[in-house]
């Protein structure tokens, strides 16, 4: 299997790649580059005295997983629900301190959008929410009915390094 660097994606020709996924009711997407692997819904063991975000450890191939609840850290109604459709977003632990996943509702796809297609002005430090890089904007098409659905694209390494999870950077 080939690997793309990061660098090479984002130039090329503006495009961005995402992995897509739902959250309660709304559309969120992550970089492509911060997954490591998507993994079905697996039983969770609870860590006492953990933040409430913290769902519990799972063991990944013999390696112990932290998960994370994100509707829980951006305040989204309903807790962590485990059905068929439940899955875990494994992060790259190149920016994170220890392996971590994130609980989702339902993986829906991998994707790639054009910078054009980003509302970037809906996200950042100065509106208050610097874990969204921007507002992904979905044409789709239900039978004749045209449509925009709205994807909230999350920034998951400004999101860890917030809940000290996130390795240190490195800024000498």
């Amino acid at each position: 299997m080939a690997i793309i660097s990061r660098e090479r994606v984002n130039k090329n020709v503006g495009e961005i790649q995402v992995v897509e996924f739902m959250l309660g009711n709304d559309l969120f997407a992550v970089d492509l580059f911060d997954v490591k692997e998507v993994i079905s819904w697996a039983a969770t063991t609870p860590l006492p005295n953990s933040p409430m975000f913290i769902i519990g450890i799972i063991n990944l191939r013999g390696e112990v997983t932290t998960i994370i609840d994100l509707k829980q850290i951006l305040q989204i109604s309903g807790s962590a629900g485990c059905d068929e459709n439940t899955g875990f977003v494994v992060l790259d632990p190149a920016f994170t301190v220890r392996p971590i996943g994130i609980i989702v509702d339902e993986v829906l796809s991998v994707s790639t959008y054009y910078d054009s297609d980003v509302d970037h002005q809906s996200g950042g430090a100065e509106s208050g929410t610097d874990h969204i890089k921007g507002i992904i904007k979905k044409k789709t098409r239900v039978g004749d009915e045209k449509r925009t659905d709205l994807i909230i694209w999350l920034d998951i390494q400004a999101l860890i390094q917030q809940m000290s999870l996130g390795a240190p950077s490195n800024t000498s």
